[in-house]
């Protein structure tokens, strides 16, 4: 993988990745995946520095980020003894991932009407 300089989140990055973390994805979540839409692709050292997380929590958030199949893992091996590094890409173009979680709020929404109208009518029938 071809090094150069690190992207650092700009001012739109986040403010979208706070909307993102109103909206009920956790921030440090949202943050990565900012910064995941500007690079082909990683280290998990070059999110830590982007987005300002901390190694932990982009281990996390690359675990869950692989679950849902947004992004692809690949390891190095390095020369010699070293110890192998492990690249990432996304899979999946922002505004996918967007839609996916539109299509998942929008699902809760309607869990909530659902639960809001059984209430109604429990409160009604006493």
């Amino acid at each position: 993988m071809n090094r150069k300089k690190s992207f650092v989140l700009t001012k739109n990055d986040r403010k979208a990745a706070r909307l993102f973390a109103e909206l009920g994805m956790s921030k440090n979540l949202a943050k990565t995946l900012m910064y995941l839409s500007h690079v082909d692709e990683c280290y998990s050292a070059d999110i830590e520095q982007g987005a300002n997380l901390r190694q932990p929590e982009v281990s996390l958030v690359m675990q869950e980020l692989r679950r849902r199949k947004w992004i692809k893992k690949q390891v190095l091996k390095r020369k010699g003894k070293g110890r192998p590094r492990n690249v990432y890409k996304t899979t999946t173009h922002l505004s996918e991932i967007l839609n996916d979680f539109e299509q998942e709020k929008l699902e809760e929404v309607e869990g909530i009407k659902g639960d809001i109208s059984e209430l109604k009518n429990l409160i009604e029938s006493r």
